[in-house]
């Protein structure tokens, strides 16, 4: 009776051992499965991301291309415009160049003076001291004889001075002698010397036409109080002065 009783109970512990190792087994079983399925569930995952990630990646290069096609589309043609547009400004400027010929200011001009061509007077009136380099003349006003470069032209007080051939000013200073005096180039070697003047119209480096008022007569300098007021007209041929009045039409 005690040996069935103990054999029982060794069935019934052996049992239990079995029933507890299935369970475990059991749940580790589960465990690699339920492991399995989420890494399938993440692989499967990840494969989705990747795939919509390349699909918008596609999406945003297609709007950035239909953007870029768009705007060039509106830029070229704007381009174009500003193009020929500058190129019809050039064309029309390049016109007008040639259909006006601005007789005075900065524009380079070649500078050439014929001596058989002949120059203008510089103003309306008498010649009160003439040109005289081979003989002395007297001037009043130092009350002495001595050699003359120039003509000295007697005229009002603000008279109107003209250039006597076209040229470019060279120069325009003030001196004691013959006060505001202003130089132009001929050309050839030619240089015209206006003296006693003010209020110039032109500044050095202008071109101007022959007739162009010059500037205006001014009150003579202390030198010429007795003769009045006066031009100083000087002509000179490579530096030396030259009689002005064998060139005066």
């Amino acid at each position: 009776m005690r040996k069935n009783h103990g054999w029982a109970a060794f069935w019934q512990k052996k049992q239990y051992i079995i029933a507890g190792t299935l369970v475990i087994l059991a749940a580790v079983g589960m465990t690699v499965l339920y492991s399995r399925g989420q890494e399938q569930e993440r692989k499967q995952l990840e494969q989705e991301i990747a795939a919509e990630m390349d699909t918008e990646n596609q999406n945003v290069a297609m709007e950035e291309e239909t953007e870029a096609d768009q705007v060039a589309s509106i830029l070229k043609p704007q381009t174009q415009s500003t193009e020929t547009a500058e190129v019809e400004k050039e064309s029309e400027e390049a016109d007008s160049e040639q259909e006006e010929v601005a007789p005075t200011g900065n524009t380079s001009q070649a500078l050439h003076f014929a001596a058989e061509d002949g120059i203008l007077w510089p103003m309306e009136g008498n010649v009160i001291l003439d040109y005289s380099m081979d003989s002395t003349v007297y001037f009043a006003t130092l009350d002495q004889y001595k050699y003359n470069p120039a003509v000295i032209i007697a005229g009002d007080v603000n008279s109107k001075v003209y250039a006597v051939a076209k040229g470019k000013i060279q120069s325009i200073e003030t001196n004691e002698v013959t006060g505001c005096t202003v130089t132009e180039d001929l050309g050839d070697g030619y240089l015209a010397v206006y003296g006693q003047l003010k209020e110039p119209e032109f500044a050095v480096g202008d071109y101007v036409e022959a007739g162009h008022v010059i500037g205006y007569v001014t009150e003579p300098t202390k030198y010429y109080s007795v003769e009045g007021s006066n031009l100083y007209f000087e002509l000179r041929k490579d530096g030396v002065p030259v009689d002005p009045i064998e060139f005066f039409e």
